[in-house]
């Protein structure tokens, strides 16, 4: 049994937060390296240049890397051999959000109810996903979402005739509906199977996978691989303006469903495509 004393997950929360609004993870650097030098639209080439530039100066000036620093989102993957304690975890979980946001100076966009419009001032509360699974770590993984993009996401419950087909169909009507609104290029997250709600988390999940990495199963890598080519040839283009890069990268989820149905979920993420992953 490993004990883990809640102030710990606060700090840690802290410091994601502030990290994940600064900095990009290493593969998405990486891929918008690549497309700067793959773009064949001199316009869409001056865009891609233009982001490097920013991300550059965030970097340096500790300034955000977008104005919308997201609604905290949080995987909490914990071991069933792990103790918890000095206090509530959740209440923790969204301390570590407070502090992030307050005193890493980042815009506060949470409101308290969503109808009143309240703001609540300190990014609180964030979205938290529980998952138990085996040994005695905790992966924490931190994405903040913009909601420029998170507004384009789209759930399908298609009819098991539809088939991959209309899965595919499903995915390309979402990134093209779209179109600049999600700041491409974007990484398209994608949950397939499930139910209503399954789905949808596993789109959200999908966009914290590394974009140089195929799912494992081979049907589904072959699938990432195949839209991701007509995304780019949508013509859609960095920042909407056209070329050859509307996307970095599909990554695909899915998961056992019922005999009647065919749920497919779209989460879209803007170029940074913010997250940051540790382990306690």
């Amino acid at each position: 049994m490993k004990t883990i004393q809640v102030a710990e997950i606060t700090k840690t929360i802290r410091e994601m937060c502030i990290e994940a609004n600064h900095f990009l993870t290493s593969d998405m650097d990486e891929a918008l390296k690549g497309a700067c030098e793959s773009e064949k639209s001199p316009l869409g080439r001056q865009v891609l240049s233009q982001l490097q530039e920013n991300l550059k100066i965030a970097g340096e000036d500790m300034i955000p890397i977008c104005q919308d620093t997201g609604m905290a989102v949080v995987f909490m993957e914990i071991g069933q051999d792990v103790h918890f304690e000095g206090g509530d975890l959740t209440d923790a979980i969204n301390e570590g959000i407070r502090q992030g946001y307050v005193e890493g100076f980042l815009r506060k966009s949470v409101v308290r109810d969503p109808l009143e419009r309240e703001n609540t001032k300190d990014n609180t509360p964030g979205i938290i996903h529980y998952e138990i699974v085996s040994g005695e770590e905790v992966k924490i993984t931190v994405a903040p979402k913009g909601f420029g993009s998170e507004n384009m996401s789209r759930v399908f419950m298609l009819k098991p005739a539809d088939g991959m087909e209309g899965v595919k169909n499903a995915i390309l009507t979402a990134v093209k509906d779209a179109g600049p609104n999600a700041c491409p290029p974007m990484v398209v997250g994608v949950g397939i199977g499930g139910t209503f709600e399954k789905c949808a988390i596993m789109a959200k999940k999908a966009l914290t996978r590394p974009v140089n990495e195929h799912s494992s199963v081979p049907y589904v890598a072959e699938m990432e691989k195949d839209l991701l080519e007509t995304i780019n040839h949508s013509g859609i283009g960095p920042g909407g303006l056209g070329g050859s890069t509307t996307a970095l990268a599909v990554n695909i989820n899915t998961y056992p469903t019922h005999i009647a149905g065919l749920p497919v979920a779209v989460n879209i993420c803007c170029h940074v495509n913010r997250h940051s992953v540790r382990v306690l």
